[in-house]
């Protein structure tokens, strides 16, 4: 039987385990954190979900609808998962993180291919050696450990500094803790009925409310960036104060926007906070949208500003930590396996992809590209008009200076030749987001045939 090593139980290290193992491979599962746990990490168990709860859009014509359908397609482990630890979020898939974590680790550590180790790994060549595997996937994410990060940075990366942005964690608070005659029930644009409640909380504000808040996140103490380095945000992932100090009427226009919402009135409120479970038993909320630099004493001070909120009890803290990424154009070949170590490949965000579901993917697709070497087959590209494939062609042939993450988004898409007769007198983006969706699910469809029953569970 052939062994892989993988290195990081994260989203992707276990999508590729458990694609691999489901495929007859002896997997070594390795994962560090609860020897070393990174400054963002709060559980022990896999599948950890550090920023948020929510792995978006259900919605199959979107862009993470799409990914989600072709994952299912692969056998995802992540999305089995997610869909029974789900959480209401209307039409986004949210889970219990504790239980989602939970529960992926259980079926990692049960599977009869998979051995798992508690280890730091300092050079993924000595591991290779150790463990007799004939390849190696490295999955360790943003946050890879220092040593680590050092090896690859000597032996992979052709950078002197690697490419970094920074991210940031939304708060968490204690449900009990929350004035409910201040918020009110409803998912976005829906009615707040007794048949038809919602799944989000929304803290409604004011004119005068808003303004006050944004004045006070403007003033508020942030945690500094380290003295050598800048701020460099994923744009899809501001945090909140970076959004105020765009514009008094940024954050109004973003997270804070009331459109679809009606308050216990029947009136649009000037903006909102929305509030989503964190959990199935609804015992703890995360503020949507939310992510933040500033420091714990202020975000105690500056969000207990929101209506409903005023004796809010913090379960966590939100923070900012620095994630790392390949320029994977220069160093990983279309399988990202390292040009100068075939052996070695990288899976998830630490390539350049962003985000839970695009990395869970990313996951899949090494698993996939690991097993065709180990059947003796070459490269297998999947077609660029699926959400996978335009995935990795985004991240291996980018032509900017300082490349950049990016999300799963109809930009990434081959265009599509429209007729005027397919959209008069219709929306035309609607429709030709619905023909690119339409042409993904026919091209990934057709591929798995072609690649046969290798690809399927």
């Amino acid at each position: 039987m052939k062994k892989v090593v993988v290195i990081g139980a994260g989203l992707a290290g276990s999508e590729a385990s458990y694609f691999l193992a489901n495929n007859s491979v002896q997997v070594i599962l390795i994962e560090g954190k609860s020897i070393t746990p990174t400054e963002a990490q709060k559980s022990k168990n896999c599948g950890e979900l550090v920023c948020t709860n929510s792995l978006k859009s259900l919605n199959p014509d979107s862009p993470h609808g799409l990914l989600k359908y072709e994952m299912e397609k692969l056998g995802s482990l992540i999305l089995k998962t997610a869909y029974a630890t789900k959480v209401p979020s209307g039409d986004a898939l949210s889970v219990d993180r504790e239980a989602f974590s939970f529960k992926i680790t259980e079926t990692l550590k049960n599977h009869p291919n998979i051995i798992f180790q508690d280890e730091v790994v300092t050079d993924p060549l000595l591991v290779k050696e150790k463990y007799g595997a004939d390849f190696v996937v490295i999955a360790t994410g943003p946050l890879t450990l220092p040593k680590l990060a050092e090896w690859i940075q000597s032996n992979i990366s052709l950078e002197k500094n690697q490419l970094y942005f920074y991210d940031a964690i939304a708060p968490i608070i204690d449900a009990d803790s929350l004035d409910m005659s201040k918020v009110f029930l409803q998912s976005r644009h829906k009615i707040n009925t007794e048949t038809e409640k919602g799944d989000y909380l929304n803290a409604p504000m004011n004119e005068q409310e808003y303004y006050a808040f944004i004045e006070a996140l403007n003033g508020a103490e942030k945690v500094p960036a380290k003295a050598f380095e800048e701020y460099k945000y994923f744009e899809a992932c501001l945090p909140v104060d970076v959004m105020s100090e765009r514009g008094i009427d940024t954050a109004r226009f973003s997270c804070m926007k009331p459109i679809g919402l009606t308050d216990n009135n029947g009136e649009e409120p000037f903006a909102v906070v929305q509030l989503r479970k964190e959990n199935l038993l609804g015992s703890a909320y995360n503020l949507v949208g939310f992510q933040t630099r500033l420091t714990y004493k202020e975000q105690a001070r500056v969000f207990r500003m929101i209506p409903g909120l005023e004796n809010a009890q913090f379960l966590q803290f939100g923070s900012v930590h620095r994630n790392t990424f390949l320029n994977s154009t220069q160093v990983l070949n279309k399988d990202l396996s390292a040009k100068n170590f075939p052996n070695i490949y990288f899976a998830g965000q630490i390539t350049g992809v962003e985000g839970y579901t695009e990395s869970a993917a990313c996951g899949l697709y090494v698993g996939h590209q690991v097993l065709q070497r180990i059947l003796g087959k070459s490269l297998v590209e999947f077609p660029v008009e699926t959400g996978i494939g335009s995935l990795i062609n985004y991240i291996t042939t980018q032509t900017k200076s300082i490349p950049t993450p990016s999300s799963i988004n109809f930009g990434l898409f081959p265009e599509i030749l429209m007729h005027k007769k397919d959209y008069r007198g219709k929306n035309y983006k609607k429709i030709k987001r619905e023909k690119i969706a339409e042409r993904s699910r026919q091209k990934i469809d057709q591929f798995l045939v072609q690649e046969g029953s290798a690809c399927l569970e």
